[in-house]
């Protein structure tokens, strides 16, 4: 049996972004007991030429949806990526997993061969790919990559996060 395109994507992506909630979720309430302001994390880096916390979480939702997007031949929400807080990317990854939640999975379903065509870097180069080498290959190891950095952030600021926290998310503590 073969799997979909959609439930290669829409469930994967779901489930990381609903963990990194959970480990900012993990992140406030150490934040609270060690007495300091959460939001000083949202800058945070491993090593100075490095995107910051909240980039991470701006890029593992923009995957996301941008990948549900075309994949899917509907619109993206556009987010003004001027996040400064811990609430304001919580709510970014709320709004990430309400798009996708819209996204039909037919709408998804038979894309492996489909053109897509996205801008790579910052200087307007573009990338064409079929849907399934894109999805494979570009998006899942970029959700993957931005998620887990922002897991690693976390850890390197002393909040106790464990492996199930990233696999499981809130479901680790039911």
């Amino acid at each position: 049996m073969t799997i979909s395109m959609s439930s290669a994507s829409l469930p994967v992506f779901t489930t990381m972004l609903r963990n990194l909630s959970h480990c900012m979720d993990k992140a406030e309430a150490s934040a609270a007991a060690r007495k300091f302001d959460v939001n000083v994390l949202v800058q945070a880096r491993l090593a100075p030429d490095m995107l910051p916390f909240a980039s991470q979480i701006r890029i593992a939702c923009d995957a996301a949806k941008l990948a549900a997007a075309r994949l899917g031949g509907v619109d993206a929400p556009k987010f003004a990526d001027d996040e400064t807080t811990f609430a304001q990317l919580k709510d970014r990854i709320a709004k990430t997993l309400e798009f996708l939640v819209t996204v039909p999975p037919t709408a998804i379903d038979g894309t492996e061969g489909k053109e897509i065509t996205f801008p790579i870097g910052r200087d307007g180069s573009t990338r064409t790919m079929k849907g399934e080498d894109y999805l494979k290959h570009w998006v899942l190891p970029n959700v993957f990559f931005h998620v887990t950095t922002a897991y690693a952030l976390l850890r390197h600021n002393g909040v106790d996060l464990g492996k199930v926290d990233y696999l499981v998310g809130a479901q680790a503590a039911a």
